[in-house]
């Protein structure tokens, strides 16, 4: 595997491409977010990688810079969305959200994974571990866990005791003890076995 993304995909092919990824699958909480980025390979930032592979302190520094320079759509799923369709057709659903909330129309999109989403409005290349081989997946990646980690901070005031601005609404052991004491809140996804375990507890 290359040691960093590049545009290797995106050059293959003419027309506009777009890079798309999804963030959250894993939380207990909040919504799942995807990302589509058209970048402009005459402005592109230093520095991209895969989210996973950054910093918050770097996270924070690039997302900015990409949200300048590159054409983005942002798409999201909440908790209770994602309860009534499951996490698959969720996750298909915030990636044709986030290129139909593009600028511009893509012409192909390229996604993190080894599955080709349904219902996008455009041609798809599913490309596995794509986020660390094509430059604007993993700018996707960037763009969108910035986007979500806001949100979670956002959502840890409206909710406080779970521990969200720090965990993202990932299954920590304070956010499940949390669980336990505080019950859940309409942000949880019922559908997640921890969670479900609760379901009966206070519902803020």
């Amino acid at each position: 595997m290359k040691s960093q993304p590049d545009l290797s995909f995106e050059n293959a092919y003419d027309g506009i491409i777009c890079g798309v990824d999804v963030v959250g699958r894993g939380p207990m909480a909040g919504p799942l977010v995807a990302a589509a980025v058209v970048l402009d390979q005459a402005a592109i930032p230093e520095g991209i990688r895969d989210s996973k592979a950054l910093t918050k302190k770097r996270l924070g520094v690039i997302a900015p810079l990409i949200r300048e320079v590159a054409a983005f759509g942002i798409g999201s799923v909440s908790a209770a969305e994602l309860d009534a369709i499951g996490l698959t057709a969720a996750n298909d659903l915030a990636m044709v959200r986030a290129v139909a909330a593009l600028p511009v129309r893509p012409t192909l999109a390229l996604t993190d994974g080894k599955r080709v989403p349904k219902g996008m409005p455009c041609s798809v290349q599913a490309i596995i571990k794509g986020d660390a081989k094509s430059l604007s997946i993993a700018a996707a990646s960037i763009v969108a866990k910035v986007h979500r980690d806001a949100i979670m901070r956002d959502l840890a005031l409206v909710h406080p005791g779970y521990g969200w601005e720090t965990n993202a609404g990932y299954p920590t052991l304070a956010h499940r003890n949390a669980l336990k004491t505080l019950g859940i809140t309409r942000e949880h996804r019922r559908s997640f076995a921890p969670v479900a375990r609760y379901y009966i507890n206070k519902i803020d």
